[in-house]
């Protein structure tokens, strides 16, 4: 199996890419989580890859981080949900932001995302709670395991996403928040201190 590809990048026609490694070009479908951060065509690339073999093709999908890989394999083990959703869905949501979404059971968060309907995101809930968070972070500096919401602080932070604030964000904004905040106040506070930044 192809673990890892290191080469030149050919060619960017998102979803796809090729790679050409030692004269041989590789076609591999990425994320655009994976396609934003890639270097401009000719330039080096290196990126963690998983092979499907089927009886009538041989796929290859590309990653820019092992964890964006594992959350890939994670997703296409869950029933209903194949290669072409699973980028969807990365392509949709940064790591961490998936990994908020599925610790906060929220499922209008996932179902955002194209071909993800409500009984989808409520299967990727049931199946990946308690998952995610125990895979490694990624190079970069990005954490998997969701904050602990708790109290109005959940409320604020579910209210900061769903006005289209990600995880980061959101956490910036609530870091000095006491965990039984009244959630309106709790708003006006993160959205005065995202007005700052």
């Amino acid at each position: 199996m192809i673990g890892h590809l290191t080469g030149k990048l050919l060619e960017k026609q998102p979803p796809q890419l090729v790679i050409n490694v030692a004269g041989v070009g590789y076609e591999v479908d990425a994320p655009m989580s994976t396609i934003y951060v890639l270097p401009h065509v000719g330039d080096a690339v290196s990126l963690f890859t998983h092979m499907v073999v089927r009886e009538d093709a041989q796929l290859l999908y590309g990653f820019a981080t092992r964890t964006e890989r594992d959350l890939f394999r994670a997703l296409i083990k869950i029933t209903g949900i194949g290669a072409k959703i699973a980028l969807a869905i990365l392509s949709g949501l940064q790591a961490d932001e998936l990994a908020v979404a599925i610790a906060t059971e929220d499922t209008a968060r996932l179902a955002r995302v194209p071909g993800i309907g409500k009984k989808t995101a409520e299967r990727l809930v049931l199946e990946l709670k308690g998952k995610i968070g125990s895979m490694p972070a990624a190079t970069g500096g990005l954490k998997l395991a969701a904050p602990e919401v708790t109290g109005g602080r959940g409320d604020v932070l579910h209210a900061l996403l769903a006005l289209g604030y990600n995880e980061k964000e959101a956490a910036h904004a609530m870091k000095d928040m006491a965990a039984d905040i009244d959630v309106s106040q709790g708003i006006k506070l993160a959205l005065k201190q995202l007005a700052r930044a």
